[in-house]
């Protein structure tokens, strides 16, 4: 905060209705770097505070931050040593690039296509494709509505288009 100055400027104008604008912004000395603006000064630049942060504010906003950045760190190492203990009674697997998922135990679950079936993929497809035929023979069936119709199956996003 030392490095910078925070500026602004009141101009009143007669012309329209003596109105009053007021410019805020901040000078850098040295490097600009506007990441270190504190977050309150941030406010004050954007017109959300009315009133510039005082010093005494800013002191207890950054023993906070300092209490809460501790914090952190303190769980941070209790969360790496709870891992340490559990890691020790507990083994971890983790897959690599070369790794792949157990598809057989996938597999395995999957329901068995009947015996009337060659291919349960194909017939997949094919059961795919009969119903989407049913639905667009049954919507050149159906008449022009105003309102939209059919659920479920029948439904296709984007499709309705109100009469023109």
């Amino acid at each position: 905060m030392r490095a910078k100055r925070y500026c602004k400027r009141i101009s009143i104008s007669v012309e329209y209705a003596c109105s009053v604008k007021e410019k805020r912004w901040v000078e850098f000395k040295g490097e600009v770097d506007s990441t270190s603006i504190p977050v309150e000064w941030i406010c004050w630049l954007n017109g959300q505070r009315k009133v510039a942060p005082s010093p005494e504010e800013m002191a207890m906003l950054e023993a906070r931050r300092q209490r809460v950045k501790e914090n952190v760190a303190l769980l941070k190492k209790e969360e790496e040593e709870r891992k340490a203990r559990e890691g020790s009674s507990r083994k971890i697997t983790t897959m690599g690039k070369g790794d792949g998922p157990d598809l057989k135990s996938f597999i395995q679950q999957l329901p068995v296509a009947s015996e009337g079936d060659k291919s349960g993929e194909a017939s997949e497809a094919t059961s795919n494709k009969q119903k989407e035929k049913e639905v667009a023979d049954q919507a050149k069936h159906e008449p022009e509505s105003a309102e939209p119709t059919g659920s479920g199956a029948s439904f296709r996003p984007g499709t309705w288009q109100p009469p023109s």
